[in-house]
């Protein structure tokens, strides 16, 4: 029986850039999620649709049917006294509040004497992705 939406499906996977795993949960819990409700990247559910249970496959989602292009223009300065005693390191992954008033994940870009730079973009923007994916049960 082939996916469908609303369906619950249960996968396991391996996620790979360049040839070097990123994510996984081969051997562990199965990523459950509820098809068609946009809960994964809309490139991989579209590619998993008319996969079975206990099928196989290997995907690649291009960065656009995923996380989107990197976009240079979404970055911010920010005066480094706004972050307090945290001590703050290039790469380092931050909390922030969107224009939405809902909580995103952003970036420390780089750090200089007064300002930090902050980077918007999703840190799989602009990234291919490559997938192992086994489908485990879909109810």
């Amino acid at each position: 029986m082939a996916i469908e939406n609303n369906q619950m499906v249960a996968i396991n996977y391996e996620l790979k850039i360049g040839g070097e795993v990123i994510d996984s949960n081969m051997g562990k819990d199965a990523l459950e999620f509820a098809f068609g409700a946009g809960q994964l990247i809309p490139g991989l559910e579209s590619r998993i649709q008319d996969m079975n249970e206990g099928d196989s496959r290997e995907i690649s989602v291009p960065c656009q049917e995923a996380y989107g292009e990197y976009n240079e223009e979404a970055k911010q300065m920010v005066p480094k006294e706004q972050f307090g005693d945290l001590e703050l390191q290039v790469g380092m992954p931050l909390q922030a509040q969107g224009q939405d008033g809902n909580p995103i994940q952003v970036t420390v870009a780089a750090i200089n004497d007064a300002d930090v730079e902050i980077d918007f973009n999703h840190p799989l923007a602009g990234k291919d992705l490559n997938f192992s994916i086994t489908v485990q049960t879909i109810k």
